[in-house]
Protein backbone atom coordinates (compact mmCIF):
# COMPACT_ATOMS: atom_id res chain seq x y z
CA UNK A 1 0.00 0.00 0.00
CA UNK A 2 2.87 2.49 0.62
CA UNK A 3 4.26 1.30 -2.83
CA UNK A 4 1.05 2.12 -4.56
CA UNK A 5 0.49 5.48 -2.21
CA UNK A 6 3.88 6.76 -3.14
CA UNK A 7 4.26 6.26 -6.61
CA UNK A 8 -0.24 6.95 -7.96
CA UNK A 9 -1.24 9.08 -5.20
CA UNK A 10 -1.70 12.43 -6.93
CA UNK A 11 -0.98 16.04 -4.60
CA UNK A 12 -5.03 16.52 -4.32
CA UNK A 13 -5.20 13.07 -2.77
CA UNK A 14 -6.66 11.26 -5.45
CA UNK A 15 -5.46 8.70 -7.93
CA UNK A 16 -5.69 8.98 -11.74
CA UNK A 17 -7.46 5.72 -13.22
CA UNK A 18 -4.13 4.91 -14.90
CA UNK A 19 -0.61 6.99 -14.80
CA UNK A 20 -0.89 7.57 -18.45
CA UNK A 21 -4.92 8.80 -18.00
CA UNK A 22 -4.82 11.79 -16.07
CA UNK A 23 -8.79 11.26 -14.64
CA UNK A 24 -10.14 10.61 -11.36
CA UNK A 25 -12.21 7.63 -12.26
CA UNK A 26 -14.82 6.98 -9.41
CA UNK A 27 -14.82 3.80 -8.69
CA UNK A 28 -11.22 2.99 -9.18
CA UNK A 29 -10.90 5.43 -6.43
CA UNK A 30 -12.59 3.92 -4.36
CA UNK A 31 -11.01 0.57 -4.64
CA UNK A 32 -8.40 2.36 -3.18
CA UNK A 33 -10.68 4.28 -0.30
CA UNK A 34 -11.98 0.78 0.75
CA UNK A 35 -8.79 -1.05 0.95
CA UNK A 36 -6.91 1.64 2.69
CA UNK A 37 -9.90 1.57 5.06
CA UNK A 38 -9.68 -1.99 5.94
CA UNK A 39 -6.05 -2.44 5.78
CA UNK A 40 -5.82 0.52 8.54
CA UNK A 41 -8.89 -1.63 10.34
CA UNK A 42 -5.89 -4.74 10.33
CA UNK A 43 -2.92 -3.34 10.53
CA UNK A 44 -1.48 -3.41 14.29
CA UNK A 45 -1.15 0.17 15.64
CA UNK A 46 2.46 0.05 15.80
CA UNK A 47 3.13 -0.92 12.35
CA UNK A 48 5.57 1.12 10.90
CA UNK A 49 3.95 1.57 7.52
CA UNK A 50 0.71 2.77 9.39
CA UNK A 51 1.88 6.66 9.80
CA UNK A 52 2.03 6.37 5.51
CA UNK A 53 -1.32 5.03 5.25
CA UNK A 54 -3.22 6.80 7.62
CA UNK A 55 -1.54 10.13 5.81
CA UNK A 56 -2.57 9.13 2.16
CA UNK A 57 -6.35 8.17 3.21
CA UNK A 58 -6.93 11.57 5.37
CA UNK A 59 -5.40 13.31 2.27
CA UNK A 60 -7.70 11.50 0.31
CA UNK A 61 -10.76 12.12 2.47
CA UNK A 62 -9.80 15.30 2.50
CA UNK A 63 -10.05 15.75 -0.95
CA UNK A 64 -13.29 13.56 -1.47
CA UNK A 65 -14.90 16.02 0.69
CA UNK A 66 -14.44 18.76 -1.79
CA UNK A 67 -16.33 17.07 -4.87
CA UNK A 68 -19.13 15.56 -3.03
CA UNK A 69 -22.19 17.02 -4.87
CA UNK A 70 -25.21 18.92 -3.03
CA UNK A 71 -27.33 15.31 -3.04
CA UNK A 72 -24.69 13.25 -1.85
CA UNK A 73 -23.35 11.44 -4.59
CA UNK A 74 -19.88 11.76 -6.04
CA UNK A 75 -19.47 11.42 -9.97
CA UNK A 76 -18.42 8.91 -12.55
CA UNK A 77 -15.82 11.52 -13.09
CA UNK A 78 -15.15 12.79 -9.33
CA UNK A 79 -13.41 16.37 -10.07
CA UNK A 80 -15.72 17.00 -13.45
CA UNK A 81 -19.49 18.39 -12.31
CA UNK A 82 -20.81 17.78 -16.03
CA UNK A 83 -19.77 14.17 -15.08
CA UNK A 84 -23.07 11.97 -13.77
CA UNK A 85 -24.08 10.32 -9.79
CA UNK A 86 -22.07 7.14 -9.68
CA UNK A 87 -23.60 4.80 -7.33
CA UNK A 88 -20.07 2.27 -6.67
CA UNK A 89 -17.94 5.29 -6.13
CA UNK A 90 -20.89 6.31 -3.59
CA UNK A 91 -20.63 3.41 -1.71
CA UNK A 92 -17.10 2.69 -1.44
CA UNK A 93 -16.59 6.45 -0.37
CA UNK A 94 -19.04 6.34 2.21
CA UNK A 95 -18.06 3.22 3.70
CA UNK A 96 -14.47 4.81 3.88
CA UNK A 97 -15.58 7.73 5.68
CA UNK A 98 -18.28 5.97 7.51
CA UNK A 99 -15.36 3.48 9.04
CA UNK A 100 -13.03 6.55 9.11
CA UNK A 101 -15.31 8.47 11.89
CA UNK A 102 -15.54 5.42 14.18
CA UNK A 103 -12.32 4.84 14.03
CA UNK A 104 -11.47 8.10 14.92
CA UNK A 105 -9.57 8.61 11.92
CA UNK A 106 -11.69 11.41 10.71
CA UNK A 107 -13.40 14.48 12.42
CA UNK A 108 -16.78 13.59 12.79
CA UNK A 109 -17.81 16.27 13.19
CA UNK A 110 -16.36 17.24 9.45
CA UNK A 111 -16.99 13.59 8.25
CA UNK A 112 -20.41 12.15 10.00
CA UNK A 113 -22.33 14.99 8.17
CA UNK A 114 -20.50 14.04 4.59
CA UNK A 115 -21.26 10.32 5.15
CA UNK A 116 -24.78 10.75 6.73
CA UNK A 117 -25.34 12.67 3.35
CA UNK A 118 -24.29 10.40 0.88
CA UNK A 119 -26.07 7.50 2.29
CA UNK A 120 -29.58 9.51 2.16
CA UNK A 121 -28.38 10.32 -1.31
CA UNK A 122 -27.17 6.65 -2.53
CA UNK A 123 -29.91 4.80 -1.07
CA UNK A 124 -32.60 6.71 -3.34
CA UNK A 125 -30.69 4.72 -6.17
CA UNK A 126 -32.44 2.01 -4.65
CA UNK A 127 -35.05 0.60 -6.68
CA UNK A 128 -38.75 -1.75 -5.28
CA UNK A 129 -36.36 -4.85 -6.44
CA UNK A 130 -33.52 -3.91 -4.30
CA UNK A 131 -31.33 -3.12 -7.24
CA UNK A 132 -29.04 -0.12 -7.61
CA UNK A 133 -28.70 2.48 -10.69
CA UNK A 134 -26.12 4.17 -12.05
CA UNK A 135 -22.99 1.85 -11.63
CA UNK A 136 -20.73 2.40 -13.78
CA UNK A 137 -19.94 -1.04 -16.30
CA UNK A 138 -16.56 -2.59 -15.49
CA UNK A 139 -14.18 0.04 -17.40
CA UNK A 140 -10.61 -0.29 -19.33
CA UNK A 141 -8.75 2.80 -19.27
CA UNK A 142 -8.65 5.67 -22.05
CA UNK A 143 -7.33 9.16 -22.46
CA UNK A 144 -10.73 10.49 -23.42
CA UNK A 145 -12.97 11.98 -21.04
CA UNK A 146 -15.98 11.29 -23.55
CA UNK A 147 -15.41 7.59 -22.74
CA UNK A 148 -15.88 7.78 -19.38
CA UNK A 149 -18.99 9.87 -19.95
CA UNK A 150 -20.19 7.17 -22.25
CA UNK A 151 -20.06 4.15 -19.90
CA UNK A 152 -23.37 1.92 -19.65
CA UNK A 153 -25.32 2.55 -16.59
CA UNK A 154 -25.90 -0.65 -15.31
CA UNK A 155 -28.74 -1.68 -12.93
CA UNK A 156 -27.91 -4.58 -9.68
CA UNK A 157 -24.45 -4.71 -11.06
CA UNK A 158 -22.56 -6.61 -7.99
CA UNK A 159 -20.08 -3.19 -8.16
CA UNK A 160 -23.01 -1.41 -6.82
CA UNK A 161 -24.78 -3.59 -4.73
CA UNK A 162 -21.58 -4.58 -2.27
CA UNK A 163 -20.47 -0.89 -1.30
CA UNK A 164 -24.10 -0.43 -0.12
CA UNK A 165 -23.62 -3.52 2.12
CA UNK A 166 -20.79 -2.51 2.99
CA UNK A 167 -21.89 0.86 4.27
CA UNK A 168 -24.45 -0.75 6.25
CA UNK A 169 -22.37 -3.50 7.84
CA UNK A 170 -19.98 -0.53 8.98
CA UNK A 171 -23.01 1.62 10.56
CA UNK A 172 -23.77 -1.56 12.34
CA UNK A 173 -20.15 -2.15 13.71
Amino acid sequence: MVLYLDSLQKPNGLFYHAPDVPFFWGRGNGWVAVGMSEVLRSLPKDNPDRPRILKGYKGMMASLLKYQSEDGMWRQLIDDAGSWPESSCTGMFTFAMITGVKNGWLDKASYGPAARKAWLGLITYIDANADIHEVCEGTNKKNDRQYYLDRKRNIGDLHGQAPVLWCAAALLR
